[in-house]
């Protein structure tokens, strides 16, 4: 199955949108980084998401299920700067 990474673009970028608000009043935000080919989407942790203790679950129940609403297409979301804390969970 090919997918239209532009107009997956959009619709993801849509998403980040809508949780921008919650990002930023703590200090944070992310940004889409790349679309695999195989519907994985890549992000970036920026400003205190990159280091927050909460960032796996900002990835997964609030991004990635956000992502998926409109983009059930999706994979996943990963995050391309996940701190080092998290990945030893």
């Amino acid at each position: 199955m090919s997918i239209n990474k532009e107009e997956l673009a959009e619709k993801i970028n849509s998403s980040l949108e809508q949780l921008r608000p919650f990002l930023h009043a703590d200090g944070g935000d992310m940004e889409l980084v790349e679309i695999t080919d195989d519907a994985i989407v890549k992000v970036r942790l920026l400003g205190t998401c990159s280091d927050c203790s909460m960032s796996l679950m900002t990835l997964k129940a609030g991004l990635e299920e956000a992502v998926k609403k409109v983009a059930p297409e999706v994979k996943a979301v990963e995050a391309v700067n996940m701190p080092a804390f998290e990945q030893n969970l």
